[in-house]
C-alpha cells in the first residue's frame, strides 16, 4: 500500500524562525527564556506544527471560497466535495441546502444520486469478476442473455462485455434510453434490441448508451445468481466500508440525510420530486452515495485497497477501448486537452501542459439524473481524486474538476516557510 509522508516541523524550527541566531553580546539568555515564556502564555501552541494540517487548512479555505461564491451567485442549491491524496482524505465538506423548503444544510455525509458516475462502479464490478475468473471481457452478451438480439444476427454474436461497457457496440446513440427511464426491465429491453439496426461493426465507433451498458449488470446477475445490488454491496460497498452507499430507491428515500433534487424556475430554485429512474439499470445510473463514501471509493481506485481488487485489474478497466471523437463535449474544452477515450465505464483524457509540454492523464466521468449532477476525477500521476456532487443542474459542473484541481495545485505549491510565517503571524 502506498503511503504519503506527512512532514512534521518540530518546535525547534518554529523557535529558529521566531528567534534567529544572535550573539550573547546582543541579548542575555534570561531574556530569551522570558520572551518564549511570554509567547507561550499569550498563545499556547502544540509541541509540533503539522505542515500537512496547514496545507489542509489552506485548501479548505480556498474550496469554501469557491463554493460560497457559487451559492451567492445562485449557481447551485447544494454541493458536497471530497478530495483524496494517496491513501488520505484531505478534504470533505458540504455547502448550501439539502432542501430549499426546509433550509436543511448539506454536509459531507449527505447522500446524493450520482447518475452516470455509477458506470464506473459497473466497470469495476465487472472487472472484479474478470479477476476472479468468472467472466472475460470477450464474453458474448448473448451467451448470458439469450433473448438479446439485434436485427443483424451476425452482429448479435459479435457484441461482447467489453463492447457494452465501452459504448462501442455499434448501436445508434442512446438506443432505448427511453425504455430505461420508463422503468422497463432489462430482460424486456434486451429482447427489444431486435428492432435496432446496428450502425457499425462492434469495436469501431463510440456511441454512448444506457440500456446496452446496463446489460453488463444483467450479465453479472446471471453469472452470480444474485441481484446486481447484492453483488455491489458484497464486492464493493461492504469491503470499502461505504456505509451510506446504496442502489435502490427505498433506501435513498428513507435515509435521514439526503439531498433533494431541484430545478430553477423563474430564477428561483424549487424542489422537484425524487423519482425511480435508473434503479432498474443500476450499472448505468443507479448508485447513491455521500462524498464520505466516494472518498473511500477514490482511494480504492487509486490502488490503495489491493485486497478488494488488484491495481493491474483496475488499470485494465481504465485502459482506453475506443476514441471519443469531436471537440464539443465540455471536457474536451478543458485547458490542455489533447484527446479522449472511453475505457470500461470510465473516460480517459490526455492533456499537454501548454507551458511545459508535459503530458498527463485524467480518469473521469460525469453524471446527471433526476436533477442531480455529479463529477468524479482521478489524477493517477499525482495520486489525487476529486468528487463533487450537486442536487441541481448547474453549469458550474462543466469546469468544477479543473477548477478544483487548479486550487489543489496552487495550495500544494505554497512554500512551507510561507505557511509557517502565516501561522507564526497568528501566534
Amino acid at each position: 500500500m502506498k503511503k504519503c509522508l506527512i512532514i512534521i516541523a518540530p518546535l525547534v524550527l518554529l523557535t529558529a524562525l521566531l528567534f534567529p541566531p544572535i550573539s550573547e553580546s546582543q541579548i542575555e539568555k534570561p531574556q530569551i527564556a522570558q520572551t518564549i515564556q511570554t509567547i507561550i502564555k499569550e498563545k499556547p501552541f502544540q509541541e509540533d506544527i503539522n505542515i500537512g494540517d496547514l496545507y489542509k487548512e489552506r485548501l479548505a479555505e480556498a474550496i469554501e471560497d469557491y463554493f460560497n461564491k457559487a451559492l451567492r451567485q445562485n449557481k447551485i442549491v447544494g454541493a458536497s466535495v471530497g478530495i483524496v491524496k494517496c491513501d488520505s482524505t484531505i478534504y470533505l465538506g458540504g455547502f448550501g441546502k439539502r432542501n430549499t423548503r426546509l433550509m436543511d444544510r448539506v454536509s459531507e455525509e449527505t447522500i446524493f444520486r450520482v447518475g452516470s458516475v455509477s458506470k464506473g462502479f459497473g466497470g469495476i464490478l465487472a472487472g472484479i469478476h474478470v479477476e476472479e475468473g468468472l467472466l472475460s471481457w470477450d464474453d458474448k452478451i448473448v451467451d448470458y442473455i439469450p433473448n438479446f438480439e439485434l436485427r443483424n444476427k451476425n452482429r448479435t454474436n459479435e457484441i461482447t462485455l467489453s463492447h457494452v461497457l465501452s459504448h462501442s457496440a455499434g448501436l445508434p446513440y442512446h438506443s432505448y434510453t427511453n425504455l430505461v427511464e420508463d422503468g422497463v426491465s432489462l430482460d424486456e429491453i434486451a429482447g427489444s434490441f431486435k428492432n435496432i439496426k446496428s450502425t457499425r461493426k462492434p469495436g469501431t465507433i463510440y456511441s454512448y448508451q444506457n440500456a446496452a451498458f446496463a446489460l453488463s449488470g444483467e450479465v453479472i446477475e446471471r453469472v452470480t445468481g444474485k441481484s446486481f445490488g447484492e453483488v455491489m454491496q458484497e464486492k464493493i460497498f461492504t469491503p470499502l466500508e461505504m456505509v451510506s452507499a446504496s442502489t435502490d430507491y427505498e433506501t435513498l428515500k428513507n435515509a435521514d440525510n439526503v439531498a433533494q433534487p431541484h430545478q430553477k424556475r423563474y430564477g428561483r430554485w424549487r424542489k422537484v420530486p425524487m423519482n425511480t429512474k435508473y434503479f432498474n439499470a443500476i450499472a448505468a445510473g443507479g448508485v447513491n452515495a455521500s462524498v464520505v463514501d466516494m472518498a473511500k471509493w477514490m482511494k480504492f481506485l487509486l490502488g490503495h485497497n489491493p485486497e478488494v481488487m488488484k491495481s493491474a485489474s483496475i488499470n485494465d478497466v481504465f485502459t482506453p477501448r475506443i476514441k471519443v471523437e469531436g471537440k464539443s463535449k465540455y471536457y474536451q474544452r478543458w485547458a490542455g486537452h489533447k484527446s479522449s477515450y472511453y475505457g470500461l465505464g470510465w473516460r480517459i483524457h490526455n492533456f499537454v501542459d501548454r507551458t511545459t509540454g508535459a503530458s498527463s492523464k485524467l480518469i473521469h466521468h460525469g453524471g446527471h439524473v433526476n436533477s442531480y449532477r455529479s463529477e468524479i476525477a482521478l489524477y493517477p500521476q499525482e495520486d489525487i481524486g476529486i468528487t463533487v456532487l450537486f442536487n441541481s443542474p448547474t453549469k458550474l459542473a462543466r469546469n468544477v474538476i479543473p477548477d478544483i484541481h487548479k486550487i489543489i495545485k496552487e495550495v500544494m505549491n505554497i512554500k512551507e516557510d510561507e505557511l509557517l510565517s502565516d501561522e507564526i503571524a497568528q501566534l
